[in-house]
């Protein structure tokens, strides 16, 4: 397998200590997938913050939001028989799942897309309500004539599903609530209109009968959304057998819709790949890459919170219009980022 990310010397560019906690009592455990986009001629990412209580031994704490958006923290002795805790994301109490880290998003921006700070009077985005009392996480970025448009996962007890929040200046949000219901993520919404509709890749999932599959809708309002369709799945004993996922929002090249996207094996192992979609009709897939563009390697992206996992949610395309600066999630824990040629990713699509 070929990995062609071509690694920033300085990564990881952010490391949990490199931010503040939110709130008195906890510590932040992981920073991960930021979404990345260009804002009075600087780099912005949209970091995903994940905190929890210190941890006590014998004891598991986290934190939850209340309908209201109070922080309530749960603890649960880890001998506790009706406790299942074998995954350090998510444990299961009494038969209800339970993140183990609450999480929002932070803004970070950067004069030269490396050297990363907290500006000032920028809000944080907070879960609100009864469907993100568990966080919100992993937002993408699409900006479109003037206006962002976030898509991020909402997380509660009631499942996961995709939210949307507009902007244009960055202090100011307009809230649309859920647009694509759970049990979904990964929702990258395109650019610009496609014979006059809204596009966007999403990831419904299902655990009896079909599989964790990037999807495509498409939409008149960016609200409402409908005609979808499966269009990429997870192929058998591959490097994405396990599930697959779009990454940030497809790139325009002269060959078609180029979208990066995540994949895991059966040992839980995340890495990139690509695939080409039809300028006119997106849901008609061109060309896949069969193997990785990228692969865990790095020491920060083996060993973190959740290691072996590279993923990725935002990118910057420089002035050459060749050149795409991949800012990445590695082991869960820190944010990097790698530059990608297009026309290298390009040569290695297998068309169908």
């Amino acid at each position: 397998m070929k990995d062609i990310a071509k690694r920033f010397a300085q990564n990881p560019l952010l490391s949990p200590t490199d931010l503040t906690p939110s709130t008195e009592g906890l510590e932040i455990t992981c920073l991960l997938n930021p979404g990345a986009f260009k804002f009075q001629e600087k780099t912005w990412l949209i970091v995903r913050v994940a905190e929890r209580p210190k941890q006590k031994e014998g004891i598991i704490s986290f934190p939850i939001l209340t309908e209201t958006g109070d922080i309530t923290i749960i603890e649960i002795e880890k001998n506790d028989p009706e406790l299942i805790a074998t995954d350090a994301r998510v444990i299961n109490y009494k038969g209800t799942d339970y993140l183990t880290t609450l999480s929002h998003l932070r803004l970070v921006c950067s004069d030269d897309g490396i050297n990363f700070y907290e500006p000032e009077d920028y809000p944080k985005l907070v879960g609100e309500g009864i469907l993100e009392t568990f966080g919100i996480e992993d937002c993408r970025v699409a900006q479109i004539e003037g206006k962002y448009y976030l898509t991020f996962t909402s997380v509660s007890d009631n499942g996961v599903g995709v939210g949307l929040r507009t902007t244009e200046n960055w202090k100011n949000f307009e809230k649309h609530g859920m647009i694509f219901p759970a049990h979904n993520k990964d929702c990258a919404i395109f650019e610009e209109k496609i014979n006059g509709l809204y596009y966007a890749l999403h990831r419904p999932s299902s655990v009896d009968i079909g599989g964790n599959y990037i999807w495509i809708a498409s939409s008149p309002d960016s609200i409402h959304w409908g005609n979808h369709k499966c269009i990429a799945k997870t192929r058998k004993e591959q490097w994405d057998s396990k599930r697959i996922g779009a990454g940030a929002t497809p790139i325009k090249t002269e060959k078609g819709w180029l979208e990066i996207y995540h994949g895991a094996n059966d040992k839980h192992q995340y890495c990139l790949g690509a695939l080409l979609l039809d300028f006119n009709a997106p849901s008609k897939v061109l060309a896949r890459t069969e193997d990785p563009i990228m692969i865990p390697t790095a020491s920060y992206e083996l060993t973190g919170f959740f290691g072996n996992v590279v993923f990725t949610n935002g990118h910057i395309l420089k002035d050459d219009n060749d050149t795409v600066t991949v800012y990445y999630g590695a082991s869960d824990e820190f944010v990097c980022a790698a530059d990608f040629s297009i026309k290298e990713i390009l040569s290695l699509l297998k068309y169908n």
